[in-house]
C-alpha cells in the first residue's frame, strides 16, 4: 500500500479531498510557498511516505486549462522568484543561485493523469507556476505566458512541496483544480464551487491509487 502526503492550503480544500476518500492524509499549510514549504517539511521529517502532493484549486492559462479542468504538473517553476532589471525580470536560474528542486515525478504525474481522466474528470498537463502574488492584470498573464509557454496553471504553494519533497527526498506532483482563468481579477467569474467538488473526485481517486490492489 502507498501512503501519500496532500499538502492544500486551506481547510475548505482539505474537507473537499477528504469528503469521499478513505484513509488520504491531508495537511492545511496556509497560503504561499513558505508555509507550504515549513508545513510539508515539518510532517516529511515525522512520518515515512512515498509520494508528496501539493493539491488544491488554481488559476487555469486560457485556452490550454479551462475552468473545470484539473491540472496535472510535468514541471513546476517559482515564477516570481528572482530579480528585477532594466531589462526585465531575471529567473533565479540565471542568477545563479537557484535552489534545488527535483521535478514532477514523470511515472507518478502520469499515472495520477491517467486515473483522474478515468475518473471522468478533464485533465490537463503541463508547468505549474508558483507566485507569491496572485496574477491580476492581462499584462501580468502575457509576461509569464510569454517566459512560460508551457504553463498551463498558477497556484501559490507548488515548488514550496516541491522543496520539502526534495529534501526528503520523495517524489512530488503538483494537482490543480481549476477555478478561474490567469488574468484581470474578476471574482464573480470564479467557479469555487466546481472547482472543490473536482477536488472531491480528485481525492477518491488518490485514495484508489493507494489501495493494496493497485499497487
Amino acid at each position: 500500500m502507498y501512503e501519500f502526503l496532500l499538502a492544500a492550503a486551506v481547510e475548505a480544500e482539505r474537507e473537499a479531498l477528504q469528503q469521499r476518500a478513505h484513509g488520504l492524509t491531508v495537511i492545511v499549510t496556509g497560503a504561499g510557498p513558505a508555509a507550504a514549504a515549513t508545513g510539508a517539511a515539518w510532517v516529511l521529517a515525522t512520518e515515512p511516505y512515498e509520494l508528496a502532493l501539493s493539491v488544491g484549486i488554481g488559476g487555469g492559462f486560457a485556452p490550454r486549462a479551462p475552468i473545470g479542468s484539473v491540472a496535472v504538473s510535468t514541471r513546476v517553476v517559482a515564477a516570481d522568484l528572482g530579480a528585477d532589471s532594466p531589462d526585465g525580470f531575471l529567473p533565479v536560474e540565471e542568477l545563479g543561485f537557484a535552489p534545488r528542486v527535483e521535478q514532477p515525478d514523470e511515472r507518478w504525474s502520469k499515472r495520477i493523469a491517467t486515473a483522474l481522466s478515468e475518473a471522468g474528470l478533464n485533465v490537463v498537463t503541463g508547468t505549474v507556476l508558483t507566485v507569491s502574488t496572485a496574477t491580476g492584470t492581462a499584462a501580468r498573464t502575457e509576461e509569464l505566458a510569454r517566459r512560460h509557454p508551457d504553463a498551463v496553471a498558477e497556484a501559490m504553494e507548488g515548488f514550496g512541496v516541491a522543496s520539502a519533497a526534495t529534501m526528503a527526498e520523495l517524489p512530488f506532483v503538483e494537482i490543480r483544480a481549476i477555478s478561474n482563468t490567469v488574468g484581470p481579477r474578476d471574482r464573480e467569474a470564479w467557479r469555487i464551487g466546481a472547482a472543490l467538488e473536482a477536488l472531491t473526485t480528485v481525492g477518491q481517486t488518490l485514495s484508489a491509487l493507494q489501495a493494496p490492489d493497485v499497487a
